[in-house]
């Protein structure tokens, strides 16, 4: 079954997530309240499921018919910054997939699991690393994003650390990643699509 998902480069993706951001979140404050975007704006309902993530290793879907997005019950309640990135992906496949989605019915996570085992392997990685892309990008926008960097590297080189320490760049992550209310990892992934080196802003 294929799903004929289009190929898009990650500046379509970046456009898509700033036209998602001036909509919803034009003031760009951050961190991104993706959760009353949802919920608010959106009109979309969270669901959270007991165990969904241990049953199944997925840590969110959402409907066919894009009215909810479920979400595991653990993540919900205990790993915050999880929980806002999970909400923010399954806004990806809202947002650039909904005519794959509505095309195909499933509801609940079965009916959900067995839409995805139909679907090769190319199309269903290239799906995910769409919505991937575009909930990092939409909670954490390139331009806030450079501006965090330069308040973090100030914040880590007023405290003495050198420019060439892994600690230094770790700990500048971990500053962003707070700020925006996501992963270390988020925040690292986001700096290598953008190629920003963060020793630069130690000169």
């Amino acid at each position: 079954m294929s799903l004929n998902v289009p190929h898009v480069t990650y500046n379509q993706l970046r456009a898509a997530a700033e036209a998602f951001l001036k909509r919803y979140q034009p003031s760009r404050k951050i961190p991104i309240p993706i959760e009353q975007i949802i919920e608010f704006q959106m009109r979309l309902d969270i669901v959270p499921l007991p165990g969904l993530l241990e049953a199944y290793d997925v840590d969110g879907f959402t409907s066919s018919d894009l009215s909810e997005i479920s979400v595991d019950q653990f993540v919900y309640e205990h790993r915050p910054s999880r929980y806002r990135f999970t909400l923010a992906h399954e806004v990806g496949h809202v947002v650039l997939h909904a005519e794959l989605f509505k095309a195909h019915r499933f509801r609940g996570i079965e009916a959900w699991k067995r839409f995805l085992m139909g679907v090769p392997e190319l199309d269903y990685t290239r799906l995910e690393w769409q919505a991937y892309s575009f909930g990092g990008l939409a909670l954490v926008p390139g331009d806030v994003l450079q501006q965090e960097l330069k308040a973090a590297a100030k914040q880590v080189k007023a405290q003495g650390l050198s420019k060439e320490t892994d600690f230094a760049k770790a700990l500048m992550t971990d500053i962003m990643a707070t700020r925006f209310g996501v992963s270390s990892e988020v925040i690292e992934r986001c700096l290598n699509f953008d190629q920003s080196r963060l020793t630069e802003l130690w000169v």
